[in-house]
């Protein structure tokens, strides 16, 4: 059997699948990303992203906090001057800024944070 050696450097990374996996969803809806249309996207055959996420759901709740790492939290900051107002509303402007860019992934967004990392930091700033 002959087999393909591995290359020098990596095709794949988390950040590139996400990436890829994000624009997908960008630009057709959650329902277009499968693995198998990652993967042809990727020039990587399917059980390449296994390597690197179990799941397509665990693929899609990357992009999401990928998605939330995008909003502003410096209002947050302890040395921000800003009132509690002016640092929500500020919030909310940089929040549905993202949402805007990404409306597609927000099905997702809308089951709470789970245990995406950006998602915890957001909600524990707010």
């Amino acid at each position: 059997m002959c087999r393909m050696a591995r290359p020098r450097k990596p095709l794949l990374s988390r950040e590139r699948i996400v990436e890829t996996a994000r624009a997908l969803v960008d630009a057709e809806g959650l329902a277009a990303v499968s693995t198998r249309r990652l993967a042809a996207e990727l020039g990587v055959s399917g059980p390449s992203l296994y390597n690197h996420f179990r799941t397509k759901d665990q693929i899609l709740e990357a992009v999401a906090d990928s998605v939330s790492a995008q909003v502003d939290l410096s209002m947050f900051e302890p040395d921000d001057a800003r009132d509690w107002r002016t640092a929500l509303h500020d919030w909310a402007v940089s929040y549905r800024a993202a949402l805007t860019l990404h409306p597609n992934i927000v099905p997702v967004l809308a089951r709470g944070p789970g245990r995406r990392p950006a998602g915890l930091r957001l909600a524990d700033a707010v």
